[in-house]
């Protein structure tokens, strides 16, 4: 049947006017250029797409209902080649081109070499995956904002969780790099304080792909369970440790190893393994629900934990954006500075002294979900269990 309804040629000439002003408005407004500095090749790479799809996501997501306060959205993309001084470079030159805006790297050995040139470039830095508490200790910047777990974040909650860890013997498998040597000390420091000792400590350098030597160890070694926090390596490691015979004799415990894309490469390997989360679609927010949904409306599957804080840390850069009315780098993260924000954890505040957002903690299990292996939230801590912020920081 035919449409009979035809507007009438007033009303349609008055709703241009109004919008064609407002439009006008819109486009009188500085973009928001954000610089997506990432892991596109390298040893981060599929974790450095799973960021890109998150980010990306936010900014059509935000674009599509008309941008931050009016203003469109800009993306610029550099490959960081998951090395320091390949971030720091493809950084500078974004920033240099007017996409002052970073988000994106992954290990904390790259953000700390961006962080520190963020005054010289006139920058401002969302970090959403890098865990060091250097970020927001001594090197410390009223220019950076961290939005995800910290490692003395995951320290409280390990020290919480290592009270009701079977067994008192653990060895480490940890990469050899700033993130794995805190996370060694962290969970060392965490079972100690609980009479319990740590008898083996490997370090994997970046690029490792033969476990079998550190896995013979780990096999000698009869301990009752193996702290692993090695992102880069875990999906070599983990295939190997299960060709091997070391997961059927000894369980593991993951610091960031539960991570979708190393349970997904992996087989059953990690069947069973608990450990940390950034993410999971299992957190209870609405925030969560929505953004869960959508993506799922769009891909056709549920986020990844690295995608859900990659997107956590674009809606907090939206939000410094609108709060400060402003897209000059200082304002955004002068705004969002003490500020209470809108997250995918519920409202959470960006602590004062360190830029530090202050959110939940989680303990998750690898088991069978929505019809895939993932991890699963077995446990939530607290924002409250949270240190105070580290003296080491002057802002």
């Amino acid at each position: 049947m035919k449409n009979i309804f035809t507007p009438r040629p007033l009303l349609v000439g008055i709703t241009l006017a109004v919008a064609l002003p407002l439009a006008a408005v819109a486009q009188d407004k500085e973009p928001v250029k954000i610089a997506l500095v990432t892991s596109q090749s390298g040893a981060f790479a599929t974790m450095g797409a799973d960021v890109a799809n998150g980010i990306k996501f936010a900014v059509e997501e935000a674009n599509a209902k008309g941008g931050i306060d009016g203003r469109k959205i800009m993306l610029a993309e550099g490959d960081d080649e998951s090395t320091p001084e390949a971030g720091r470079r493809v950084a500078e030159k974004l920033a240099r081109e007017g996409h002052k805006l970073i988000i994106g790297p992954i290990t904390s050995s790259i953000s700390l070499a961006i962080s520190q040139n963020l005054g010289r470039w006139d920058a401002a830095f969302i970090g959403t995956i890098s865990k060091a508490d250097r970020l927001t200790q001594d090197a410390c910047s009223p220019r950076f904002v961290r939005t995800n777990h910290s490692d003395a974040m995951d320290l409280a909650m390990i020290d919480e969780w290592a009270k009701t860890l079977p067994g008192n013997n653990f060895a480490i498998m940890a990469a050899d790099y700033v993130w794995g040597q805190d996370s060694a000390k962290s969970f060392e420091a965490a079972v100690t304080a609980q009479g319990k000792k740590v008898t083996t400590k490997l370090f994997a350098p970046l690029g490792t792909k033969v476990y079998a030597p550190y896995i013979q160890q780990l096999k000698n070694a009869k301990v009752d369970a193996i702290w692993v926090a090695d992102v880069s390596g875990a999906i070599a490691f983990a295939k190997q440790a299960a060709d091997f015979g070391l997961i059927g004799q000894t369980p593991l415990i993951g610091h960031a190893l539960l991570s979708n894309f190393i349970v997904d490469a992996t087989g059953n390997a990690l069947d069973n393994v608990p450990g940390n989360v950034g993410y999971t679609p299992d957190i209870d927010t609405e925030q969560s629900k929505a953004f869960a949904a959508a993506f799922k409306a769009k891909h056709n599957r549920l986020p990844s934990d690295t995608e859900g804080q990659a997107y956590n840390g674009a809606m907090v850069l939206f939000q410094g954006v609108q709060l400060a009315g402003s897209t000059k780098p200082l304002d955004v993260t002068k705004a969002l500075r003490g500020a209470e924000v809108e997250t995918l954890y519920g409202k959470a505040t960006v602590r004062a002294e360190d830029n530090q957002l202050l959110i939940p903690n989680y303990i998750a299990r690898v088991k069978t979900a929505d019809g895939v292996l993932r991890p699963v939230i077995e446990q939530s801590y607290p924002a409250s269990i949270i240190p105070p912020a580290s003296p080491l920081c002057k802002m």
